[in-house]
């Protein structure tokens, strides 16, 4: 039986402007399974970044069929999509991406808010704990470092126990020891709460610590 969490068949993508097309992935099969890390990798402009919003369901692709947790995505509108991911998605990226206004606390709690849920402080709380920030929960990011902020939307991205993380070059504006810290934290997350990780870098290093690396390349994605 099948333990796959996302399913992706024959996906391309173009993007057409007026005076020409482009194809960014072409005819792409891929399985994830549950509980897998995989890396995707590849040189800038490669398809790392659009693949990974394809399967996320943040876009749809021009042709193929992606399946998330077992639902056909082309057959869901915008709002169910939304609803997914607002339900079983965690997402972290390059820019932190926090409320300036919100402290890292009210950061934290913000995607089980907007999901409808009681402001959980007790597990936001927790969870900055475990990325090292505990005292730190009342402070604004404009108070916080590089390094403080991201781990802030590591600890936000899994308030809502998401099923299954999605990471874009989640240090890719930190420096190399910072970024260390931040990478080691992801892992241990991911590990101590079973999701499935979805990591775009062109970090090689990082990518090795991945259950499996997929290079994507003219297009296409091969093993690496």
């Amino acid at each position: 039986m099948s333990t796959s969490v996302i399913k992706a068949v024959s996906v391309s993508k173009q993007v057409t402007t007026a005076s020409s097309s482009l194809t960014i992935l072409q005819d792409v099969s891929l399985e994830v399974e549950q509980g897998e890390a995989i890396a995707l990798v590849g040189v800038s402009g490669a398809g790392k970044s659009t693949l990974m919003t394809l399967l996320a369901g943040l876009d749809v692709p021009t042709d193929g069929e992606i399946e998330l947790l077992g639902r056909p995505l082309s057959r869901l509108d915008d709002e169910a999509r939304a609803a997914l991911r607002s339900d079983s998605i965690g997402f972290v990226f390059q820019s932190f991406l926090l409320i300036p206004s919100l402290s890292a606390l009210e950061n934290v709690m913000l995607p089980a808010i907007i999901k409808g849920q009681d402001g959980d402080e007790l597990r936001a709380a927790e969870l900055l704990s475990q990325v090292g920030l505990e005292g730190r929960e009342s402070h604004l990011p404009s108070q916080l470092s590089g390094g403080e902020q991201q781990r802030v939307a590591l600890a936000r991205a899994f308030m809502t126990r998401p099923q299954v993380l999605f990471a874009d070059e989640p240090t890719g504006n930190l420096d190399q020891h910072t970024a260390a810290t931040v990478i080691d934290l992801l892992f241990a997350l991911n590990r101590d709460h079973g999701t499935t990780l979805v990591l775009v870098t062109h970090d090689p290093q990082l990518a090795q610590r991945c259950d499996r690396i997929l290079r994507i390349q003219g297009g296409s994605v091969e093993a690496a």
